[in-house]
């Protein structure tokens, strides 16, 4: 039921960003809306290798998660770097666009949803001893400061109107993708459980 509702807030809250932050110009936003879709992937190979542990056994299902993890590490590694250059460019150039309201609001829904969740699976990963739920559960933490990030920058935009600051607020974006990036690839998260 949680990855159901997962799956469920990330279709809106991606295509609401994604929507939101082309609209506006926003690279925050659009990162943002870009990493929901990992995110989205992510719970889905979540409820595939968990229907492949209840098939075939846990050690099939170990495969299957470590080569999931390592795509979802090299898309959000990919994600970064475009942030990364996209960002850069946009303060060389001194390009700075609109705030994104309703890229603002989503990020700002996104950060009770998240929490939400990741309680709610870190509690259920415990009880039944699940370590890809742990991970799937750290990336809605991960969600959930990285909303805070989002709403942080336009809400500091939106005050001061300067241009530099979705620019800015991009490149914090970009540690968090390394971060989740990082812990995906290398399966630090699942192991820790």
């Amino acid at each position: 039921m949680l990855e159901w509702l997962t799956i469920g807030w990330m279709t809106v809250e991606g295509v609401v960003a994604i929507g939101a932050g082309i609209s506006a110009g926003s690279l925050v936003v659009l990162a943002f809306g870009l990493d929901s879709l990992i995110e989205l992937a992510s719970a889905g190979v979540l409820m595939w290798r968990l229907s492949v542990e209840l098939r075939h056994g846990q050690r099939i299902s170990e495969r299957a998660e470590h080569i999931a993890s390592r795509v979802g590490g090299g898309l959000l590694f990919v994600l970064a770097g475009y942030v990364c250059i996209a960002a850069f460019w946009r303060l060389w150039s001194g390009a700075g666009e609109e705030v994104s309201w309703p890229g603002l609001i989503v990020a700002l829904i996104a950060i009770p949803t998240m929490r939400y969740l990741a309680q709610r699976k870190i509690a259920i990963a415990e009880k039944i001893g699940s370590r890809a739920l742990r991970a799937d559960a750290m990336e809605a933490v991960t969600c959930g400061w990285l909303s805070l990030v989002v709403v942080v920058s336009l809400a500091a935009q939106w005050a001061t109107g300067a241009w530099w600051i979705d620019g800015v607020g991009s490149l914090a974006v970009v540690w968090f993708l390394l971060k989740e990036g990082h812990e995906a690839w290398s399966g630090d998260d699942c192991c820790r459980c």
